[in-house]
């Protein structure tokens, strides 16, 4: 039954999204990385919250509440805040400048160098980082989930975890090539849905079966009356966190700036908007739809621990192991089918904006600039190819990870600090020069390296806030404060002669949507409203 109501779901979602997008053009630049600029918000809204709403969150959010406790829900509760400020501030002025990728945005405000460089960091980032990640956290939910073991005769955790990372980027590959972002974007808006639809029963089944005969309610108790140090949004003392309440002001708040705001693999869904009323109306949307986030994101970890705590489960393999405990066999199969769907996304929005970055901001730059669109998007699924291979193979090699989730956020620090400052200054400061800028991204990712990856390295695997003293989410911020200084001081020793303006050019509808403001205000009240009742 698992096996069918999986093959049941993956192919209605698949079939469905065909027939909805067949029609769609997809073989030049625009169409391919841009939807032709027709995303409407229900769509862009389902597109993002799936782009996010990967197994590193399923999997990975869920297994750091699983050891840390409720205070992890500040990756979903601030990034509302953050969606906030991409609607009023960011998303107008990306969309009147008409670009594809954030780096274009940079070649527009400061020069071409400094394009390039935030091209190759990005390249970097999702080659190395993020799509390894995402086939990982999601080999390693399937593998639970379904009993893979069982199914396959496998015993070797490695072996399995190879061949399921194998597989999924595979079905990955595929679908990527055959499809541009419009097609990407429906798809994951009927797996969005039911992504939603399994991770609220999973919340429900768990507190029922941790309720045992007082069901739901008898569970809900067991969590704020049994270690109710874990049910603390602030993270009570005593209990260690990784995400110290005082870090979401700093390092916290910085990423999920970056990532809602300019994280190409997030954003390029806005890009697509057919006007900016529609894209500010689908980032609120999925603001709205983030304040769901910790019902499914982070209360099933804190169920888990209290069924699995002492019993040898370790982070990452707590919510597939929850999943395959508390779900009937019919529906343990339909929500596998929707993780695949959540994995697929991730992985497709990654390799589509790899693909992007690499086409737009290096081939047709550097490489081959009289190239034609068609010859471009080519070219694209060539080199994605080639990235999506090297993910399969380095993906297991992630199993030495203690926590897949954190990992992925520190690691996240490195290129986002540098770009997310350059990015901002560029906006605040019309009279940054493009050397400032230039330097300031060096600096922050040569300090950024240093002191996340060579200093543990160095010093056999010791975290930097050993030595500091303080969280790495602190110590962002300060390089963060540290080179928008320098930019200013830059500024004004040798201000650029002409003052930046931003040129509009954009085929698109700017103007914006009426209920903006008020959206946002209300968004903004429920974050405070939540962090005050669940603090202790």
């Amino acid at each position: 039954m698992t096996i069918v109501s999986f093959l049941l779901f993956t192919l209605f979602a698949a079939g469905l999204t065909w027939y909805l997008t067949r029609n769609y053009e997809n073989k030049s630049s625009d169409g391919f990385f841009l939807g032709g600029r027709s995303l409407t918000f229900p769509i862009i809204a389902g597109s993002l919250l799936l782009t996010n709403l990967s197994t590193e969150q399923m999997v990975g959010l869920n297994g750091s509440a699983y050891k840390n406790g409720l205070a992890v829900m500040a990756w979903e509760v601030i990034a509302v805040l953050a969606l906030v400020l991409m609607a009023a501030y960011f998303l107008p002025k990306f969309l009147r400048s008409g670009i594809t990728t954030v780096p274009q945005f940079l070649e527009q405000r400061f020069d071409g160098r400094t394009q390039t460089l935030a091209n190759s960091i990005f390249l970097a980032a999702y080659a190395l980082l993020l799509i390894p990640i995402v086939l990982y956290s999601g080999a390693k939910g399937l593998i639970n989930m379904m009993d893979l073991h069982s199914l396959t005769g496998i015993e070797s955790e490695f072996t399995l975890l190879t061949i399921t990372c194998i597989s999924i980027g595979l079905a990955g590959m595929m679908y990527s090539r055959f499809g541009g972002l419009r097609t990407l974007a429906v798809l994951d808006t009927i797996n969005g849905i039911g992504l939603l639809i399994g991770g609220f029963m999973i919340a429900a089944f768990a507190l029922y079966v941790l309720g045992g005969e007082g069901g739901i309610m008898a569970g809900w108790d067991t969590l704020n009356t049994v270690h109710p140090e874990r049910m603390d949004s602030t993270g009570a003392e005593g209990l260690d966190s990784e995400v110290p309440f005082s870090t979401i002001f700093t390092g916290v708040a910085l990423l999920n700036l970056f990532y809602w705001c300019t994280n190409q693999q997030i954003i390029q869904r806005t890009f697509g908007a057919s006007s900016l009323a529609e894209g500010q109306k689908g980032v609120l949307l999925t603001g709205a739809l983030k304040l769901l986030g910790p019902i499914y994101l982070v209360l099933p970890g804190l169920v888990a621990y209290h069924l699995y705590f002492g019993q040898g489960v370790s982070n990452d393999d707590a919510y597939g192991r929850l999943v395959a405990d508390v779900l009937p066999a019919q529906l343990t199969g339909f929500f596998a089918a929707v993780m695949v769907g959540a994995i697929l996304s991730s992985f497709n929005a990654a390799l589509n904006s790899t693909s992007a970055l690499f086409s737009i901001g290096l081939y047709k730059h550097v490489i081959n600039p009289t190239a034609s669109d068609e010859k471009t998007v080519k070219t694209a699924k060539l080199f994605v190819t080639v990235i999506a291979i090297s993910a399969m193979f380095g993906a297991p090699l992630l199993s030495k990870t203690s926590s897949i989730f954190s990992y992925l956020q520190t690691m996240n620090g490195i290129y986002a600090i540098p770009i997310f400052s350059v990015v901002v200054m560029g906006m605040l400061n019309k009279r940054v020069p493009s050397v400032a800028a230039f330097y300031s991204m060096v600096i922050g990712l040569v300090v950024m390296v240093g002191l996340l990856i060579v200093y543990p390295a160095l010093n056999g695997g010791a975290n930097t806030s050993d030595l500091t003293g303080i969280s790495n989410f602190h110590t962002m911020g300060i390089v963060f404060g540290s080179l928008m200084l320098i930019m200013f001081i830059g500024s004004k020793v040798a201000p650029r002669e002409k003052a930046w303006e931003i040129t509009t050019n954009t085929p698109i509808d700017m103007t914006p949507w009426k209920g903006t403001k008020v959206a946002s205000i209300i968004l903004v009240v429920a974050v405070v409203a939540i962090y005050a009742a669940f603090s202790k």
